[in-house]
């Protein structure tokens, strides 16, 4: 069994260890310094001689350390270095999570069930549908505080009839071999991950929103260094808005709400302009219209847009029959309508184009609308159409 020197010292970055087994993917040596991954939080990575430890993993028993290429042949012993800003920022993430569920737990009895440590960010599960503003705030004091005061963390292995002893935060299925870290007075909580030995070199702690997550609520979170790293890029982003909106911080929002509620009044402006062009382009086509059917092929017009042009047609003249063909791409859009003076179901006439394009729509009998695929030009189809309707 591999000794697990992360457990002794979490702040060693060099060993030395003799190999007990050499795969061509993997390696297993006598100790490590790797932390595997488990627990929610990624494994460590470094090199064994020079070689990139790129995963480790507990796989049947066994602490494997995959490497980018094979060890020499003639290696017994190893010479093990581990990305310490890597190690350093888990160590932060992980006893800051500790910290901010311990918080959630005390303030307002919320437990975590799962924790994510990713790349950037890290999140905790509540078992809870709903937390509020003013809870997180709370919490977040409270968590801060915690770190301000630089408490210890403590680690110790204990058996099972020892936990009675402890206060813990939630019950672990842990039978044998159970490490406990412990920041006095506040969290004890079973845990297998590496952590600093005080709360203040978690440095700080910051939540960033909170989504919904079935019948729980997730709460994305930053530590350390991570803090500073979404600090500089909320800087960057509210230095490039103040310069693009011309207006101080403070004002910023107004300056936000004054040009969504100008883009609203330019979205309705325009919107109210497409109507006009639509009602003069019905007109325009029922002026070419023969025996009052007006049939038009179009090329990539939105189902919507032909939608309004039948129903603009249809209301200028009811005695008028439309059918709107638009070639999209490799797909074709039709729409058919009638006035109310004509008595045809504009749903049985798509029925009978709909085959021709491997097409699903429907209606009703003075409008109806579907797709399908490119099998006809849009002027064949239309043709098909004209024919039915005689």
């Amino acid at each position: 069994m591999t000794n697990k020197l992360y457990y002794e010292d979490p702040y060693l970055t060099t060993f030395t260890a003799s190999i007990i087994k050499k795969e061509p993917e993997y390696v297993i040596i006598s100790e490590t310094a790797f932390y595997p991954t488990g627990g929610g939080q990624p494994c460590d990575t470094g090199s064994l001689n020079g070689i990139s430890v790129i995963n480790v993993e507990i796989i049947d028993g066994e602490l494997r350390h995959f490497l980018a290429e094979p060890l020499d042949s003639q290696s017994i012993e190893v010479k093990g270095s581990i990305n310490w800003r890597r190690r350093f920022d888990h160590m932060q993430q992980h006893a800051g999570q500790h910290i901010l569920s311990a918080a959630f737990a005390e303030l307002f009895q919320m437990q975590t069930v799962s924790f994510h440590l990713g790349k950037e960010t890290a999140t905790i599960d509540l078992d809870t549908t709903e937390v509020t503003a003013e809870q997180l705030k709370k919490v977040e004091e409270l968590a801060n505080q915690i770190i301000l005061e630089n408490r210890a963390i403590e680690t110790k292995w204990v058996t099972e009839d020892e936990l009675t002893q402890y206060k813990l935060r939630k019950a672990t299925s842990i039978k044998e071999d159970i490490r406990l870290v412990i920041i006095p007075d506040f969290d004890y909580n079973a845990c297998g991950g590496t952590h600093p030995s005080s709360t203040g070199q978690v440095g700080s702690i910051k939540i960033l929103q909170t989504e919904k997550q079935k019948r729980h609520i997730r709460v994305e979170f930053v530590c350390g260094k991570r803090v500073l790293t979404q600090l500089d890029r909320k800087q960057d982003v509210l230095l490039s808005l103040i310069s693009k909106l011309s207006s101080p911080e403070e004002k910023l929002v107004d300056a936000a709400n004054n040009l969504l509620h100008t883009n609203k009044n330019l979205e309705k402006l325009l919107n109210e302009h497409k109507q006009e062009l639509l009602k003069f382009e019905a007109k325009e086509l029922l002026k070419q219209s023969i025996n009052d059917i007006v049939g038009v092929t179009f090329e990539n017009r939105t189902i919507q847009d032909l939608q309004r042009l039948a129903r603009f047609l249809v209301e200028e003249s009811p005695s008028s029959l439309c059918v709107l063909v638009s070639h999209n791409e490799e797909k074709l859009q039709i729409v058919t309508a009638r006035g109310t003076n004509r008595e045809e179901s504009m749903k049985a006439l798509l029925l009978q184009l709909l085959p021709l394009i491997n097409g699903k729509g429907g209606g009703n009998d003075t409008l109806a609308q579907g797709g399908g695929e490119a099998a006809l030009s849009s002027t064949e189809l239309l043709n098909k159409a004209l024919t039915y309707i005689k």
